[in-house]
């Protein structure tokens, strides 16, 4: 069994859309009103619109080369962002708040 993909409902398509790609940095795969799928990997993240998401929604986890570099983009863009921790050994974690309140985690492995 594989994970095929994370879906995060949000009320505001087009601002959650510009969020996750102009900010985060994700490539749109493709994009409706009610959905954005984003290329990630094995695994797809999507957007559906007309969901209420507030902060209830899905928690993805992105993998990044560098949590630190990356934690100073996302500020400057001015993203809620969280120290960086080390819940395990080698693993590097950020925890982060969309524009609507939903979490997400940047994570690195050494």
């Amino acid at each position: 069994m594989q994970l095929l993909e994370v879906v995060l409902p949000v009320d505001d398509m087009d601002a959650q859309t510009s969020f996750y790609r102009d900010v985060v940095g994700l490539e749109v795969e493709r994009a409706s009103e009610f959905w954005t799928a984003f290329r990630t990997g094995a695994c797809t993240f999507a957007l559906h619109g007309g969901g209420h998401g507030k902060g209830g929604g899905a928690r993805a986890v992105f993998r990044v080369q560098d949590v630190e570099a990356e934690r100073e983009r996302l500020l400057g863009h001015g993203v809620e962002v969280g120290e960086i921790r080390s819940p395990v050994e080698g693993v590097f974690v950020i925890d982060c708040r969309d524009p609507e309140g939903n979490p997400f985690h940047l994570e690195q492995r050494s």
